[in-house]
């Protein structure tokens, strides 16, 4: 004789399964830790400063005038 389950406690117990397999899915597509994000975002920001840093002005360049360094 099979044993008496719970319809209810089946149907939620089926549900979070689904749900993590769907969560796992999305860890592996969009995850980063939040310190990930941030090193990101401070390393990009750090890159344009240094290539801002590095622009000639459009001016001295037309003119054919050029720093000496």
């Amino acid at each position: 004789m099979n044993d008496v389950i719970n319809l209810r406690r089946e149907r939620k117990r089926r549900k979070a399964d689904e749900d993590a397999k769907k969560a796992e899915t999305n860890r592996v597509l969009f995850g980063r830790t939040k310190a990930q994000r941030l090193s990101e975002e401070a390393e990009k920001s750090r890159v344009s400063g240094l290539l801002d840093g590095k622009k000639l002005d459009d001016k001295k360049i037309s003119l054919g005038q050029r720093e000496s360094s």
